[in-house]
């Protein structure tokens, strides 16, 4: 048997299925469009559910696809087994209503026995226990022994997800040999051991399940296969795992040469290096689809893996930042397939070098308040810890469960793990309720039911803004209607409109659908669903319309053509932000309106005043050029070759749109654009801030918009110059003068107000109380900053001599709190510290600190004096400790 390479693999089945009909397209997106009832991709039908649905026509009958997938519920298990990793590749050949199961199982025998000649002897075939015509199929077609056919039920054999398409499936295993089995003498199909491996499953979607639990026959049956790449490549090299195939193990390899060490040698770090390059694989895909680290969705689960590899990467011993460093390995290994992984290098090993340093940072974070949990622990006599703390520490700071029980088995301790998964269940609910689990279709799903699936819309609205054109329906209140009048709002479908529909960032058109004899739908806004029907949002103004009836459809030409500005506009300054700020910007979004253009991009820190500048003016200068717009309409490889850019999250079939500016520009787009860039006029960012980590937002304007902006700048000048009684150019030195008189004075009553306060010294030791022989100072001082407040704590804390001093303060509606203690108490169990963060609570606010020193803020001048009264009793449950 021939060992081939994953990427030979990948190749050879795409080849092979080409060459029986299948359209190849290229993996979809990680993240799921239009499907809310999935967080990331998780198999190769995933993305390609609205063409089994019937929502949207498939580009051909039949397709195949190699897929990238996530999968995280076991992640737990990930690097302690051979199967289980989170990222993989998913091989599939689809059959839309075409061929059924006789071609389905012929042809994936021929791949098995033919193009990868696994030895026949070697493979076992399952089937659904009455599907009697695969069975038939396999035996007597394909020419296998009965006893090589092994009959499974409902639970192995038969695909499923409630209501809806169904059907049996039929898998193929390969015998791994006896050597990789349980030993037991009734080792078989089934069995949970590592010698029969499932590697293609083949599911014959022919039945539809209704509400009642009834199989009814569909008229179109599908064909739906999934071929696990790594899996199979397993097989192929004659490894013991997916780990060991060439392109993860070459991962693996290189972890090993960051700490000198051989894969095979020691359990524990073989566990932690199989985790290290699953993870990494994962956190490299990811990233390319556009996820970003977050707190929730998708970006959890980028985060969760990406510093769970950070912290495998510590136990093996690697203490400074490593991840980049493999992700360029990841890409080295990958990138012919998928390209976007070398356009995107930069974006990629910037997000990952940001979410580990970040990482670095709240590990010690977490390490600090573990290590204060143990202690409180210790105080208390009590060895577990309860599983909200260890929550809390792996929610808040990305604290692995795993991390917490070892450090506390240091300290002969151990966690709650029943309260920890508790918590962690309340928390999976939330995200699966977020995620609206019961429909796939993030759009009104009801539409596309309500909606005839041979209906489409023709887009003409390149080269023309009016059409004459055709009611195919009319829907009001999510119904189907024949006639609609003055007053209703309604939904309008036309066989062909100039109306573009909002996608790809840019907004849906507003006009006007005038029938006959004066009758008029002002339309407000136009969407598209299923990908080919375009529904015109508005209200019926003047007389009334019916199904059937011929339109003039027009767009409002002035929001148009001000979109049109605005939407070039964002390709300028895409590829502006790329050569002032470096290749590692990608748009991270858009909002192209015709009032504004809003953009977002990678980034890792605020652009400063000059690259602000630098961008403007790169933009204008390529407008006053005026750069001819080009339209390319071409293949998806020729449209790469040109060098065109393509964007995140957006789908593209195999026939693309290029705009090309000039030489300036060529970016993927279906959006509308002017001809020449002159006729956007001008541009003005408005504004720029972060949105997420490593993401910026800029806004601008274009064309007459800028004018007006302008307009209303020099006017607020021209007001400020009046309150100021100086001419315009002076403002700057004007107001710099004031500022100078304004901190002059704010010395002098800093000075003024610190002078008072050390004059009081003398009354505050007056204030001295005493607990269990401890002496303390609880008082509040007027009108003081955190600065002043802290020297004048240090110099009652020397007059004092012995025992705790508290202070507060409150200025400009501000609180200011400041706890400090001398040694002695200390050692008696004084902690300033947990006194400042209790009382802190009655102000409002926060803080912490040392046992010897902390402060805390506040907003509540009125809770004061209830702070302070809580000292003495604090203090005194310190000392009973």
């Amino acid at each position: 048997m021939q060992s081939y390479g994953l990427n030979e693999l990948r190749k050879k089945f795409l080849d092979f299925f080409k060459s029986k009909g299948h359209i190849v397209l290229p993996s979809f997106s990680l993240v799921p469009q239009d499907d809310k009832s999935l967080l990331l991709i998780n198999s190769g039908m995933a993305p390609l559910k609205p063409y089994f649905t019937g929502d949207e026509n498939p580009p051909n009958k039949r397709v195949a696809t190699c897929q990238k997938c996530i999968r995280t519920p076991d992640i737990e298990n990930v690097g302690k087994t051979s199967r289980h990793a989170t990222f993989f590749e998913m091989l599939g050949n689809f059959s839309f209503g075409d061929y059924f199961k006789e071609e389905a199982i012929m042809w994936s025998w021929e791949f098995v026995t033919k193009v990868l000649a696994l030895p026949i002897d070697k493979l076992w075939i399952t089937v659904y226990l009455d599907d009697d015509e695969a069975f038939k199929i396999w035996h007597e077609i394909i020419g296998l022994p009965e006893d090589r056919i092994v009959r499974m039920g409902k639970e192995d054999n038969f695909w499923e997800i409630g209501v809806g398409p169904c059907g049996p499936c039929s898998e193929i295993f390969y015998d791994m040999g006896e050597h990789r089995g349980c030993g037991e003498s009734d080792c078989k199909i089934g069995c949970d051991c590592d010698r029969f491996i499932e590697f293609w499953n083949l599911v014959f979607t022919q039945f539809n399940r209704d509400e009642e639990g009834n199989y009814h026959p569909l008229a179109h049956p599908n064909i739906d296969t999934g071929m696990g790449l790594e899996r199979i490549a397993a097989i192929m090299q004659d490894v013991d795992s997916i780990f060991e195939v060439d392109t993860i193990r070459n991962i693996i390899d290189a972890v090993c040469d960051l700490v000198n060490i051989q894969y095979g040698q020691d359990v524990d770090k073989d566990v932690s290096l199989r985790v290290v390059a699953d993870h990494i694989r994962a956190t490299t895909f990811m990233i390319s689809d556009g996820i970003l680290p977050s707190n929730e969705g998708r970006g959890y689960v980028l985060r969760r893996v990406l510093r769970r590899a950070a912290r495998h990467g510590k136990l093996l011993g690697i203490e400074y930042m490593f991840l980049k460093n493999l992700a360029q390995v990841v890409i080295e290994e990958s990138h012919e397939a998928y390209p976007e992984l070398l356009e995107r290098r930069d974006y990629i090993l910037n997000i990952i070098e940001i979410e580990e340093k970040r990482f670095n940072a709240t590990l010690d974070q977490g390490l600090n308040i573990l290590y204060e949990y143990i202690e409180k622990l210790n105080k208390e006599s009590k060895k577990i810890l309860d599983g909200e703390h260890a929550f809390r520490l792996y929610d808040t700071y990305g604290f692995p469960l795993d991390l917490t029980k070892e450090i506390l088995q240091e300290h002969n301790m151990d966690v709650d793990e029943g309260g920890f998964n508790k918590f962690m269940q309340a928390q999976r609910e939330m995200a699966r309720l977020s995620r609206e689990a019961t429909d796939f279709k993030g759009k009104d799903d009801s539409l596309s039911k309500l909606i005839d699936a041979n209906i489409h819309t023709e887009f003409i609205g390149y080269n023309t803004l009016k059409s004459k054109s055709k009611i195919i329906t009319i829907i009001k209140d999510k119904s189907l209607f024949h006639r609609t009048t003055k007053g209703d709002d309604v939904l309008i479908i036309l066989d062909k409109t100039p109306f573009y529909a909002e996608s790809g960032g840019q907004v849906g058109d507003r006009g006007v659908i005038k029938g006959q004899n004066g009758s008029e739908i002002l339309v407000d806004d136009t969407q598209i669903i299923s990908d080919d029907k375009i529904l015109h949002y508005g209200r019926v103004t003047k007389g009334d319309f019916e199904v059937g009836q011929i339109v003039e459809a027009i767009v409002h030409e002035e929001s148009r053509m001000s979109i049109a500005r605005n939407h070039t506009c964002t390709h300028l300054l895409h590829e502006a932000l790329k050569r002032v700020l470096g290749s590692h910007v990608e748009q991270a979004g858009s909002l192209v309106s015709s009032d504004r253009l809003r953009f977002d991009f990678s980034h890792f820190s605020a652009l400063t005043q000059d690259e602000i500048l630098d961008i403007e003016k790169l933009v204008n200068h390529e407008i006053y050029k005026s750069l001819s717009v080009q339209v390319i309409e071409t293949s998806m490889n020729e449209a790469r070759k040109l060098g065109a850019v393509a964007l995140f999250g957006e789908r593209y079939g195999e026939n693309v749109r290029v705009i090309k500016i000039g030489d300036f520009s060529r970016e993927l787009c279906g959006g509308t654009h002017v001809s020449t860039t002159s006729e956007i006029g001008m541009f003005k960012i408005i504004s720029e801030n972060g949105i997420a980590a490593g993401i910026r937002r800029i806004e601008a304007y274009t064309g007459l918009n800028v004018y007006e902006y302008m307009n209303n700048l020099e006017s607020i000048l021209f007001d400020t110059s009046q309150i100021l009684k100086s001419n315009v150019q002076e403002i700057p030195m004007r107001v710099q003068n004031l500022f100078n008189d304004l901190k002059e004075t704010n010395v002098e009553l800093d000075s003024l107000r610190r002078d008072i306060a050390l004059s009081s010294i003398d009354d505050i030791i007056k204030e001295k109380g005493e607990i269990n022989g401890v002496s303390y100072i609880a008082v509040e001082v007027d009108g003081q900053d955190m600065n002043n407040l802290r020297n004048l704590s240090d110099m009652v804390k020397d007059k004092l001599k012995t025992g705790v001093v508290v202070l507060a303060s409150g200025n400009n509606d501000k609180v200011s709190l400041i706890a400090s203690a001398t040694k002695d108490v200390i050692a008696r169990g004084i902690h300033c510290g947990n006194l400042i963060r209790e009382i802190a609570k009655d102000v409002g606010g926060g803080g912490g600190g040392r046992p010897d020193m902390a402060q805390a803020g506040g907003k509540d001048i009125s809770g004061i004096d209830s702070a302070l009264e809580k000292v003495s009793i604090i203090i005194g449950d310190q000392l009973k400790d």
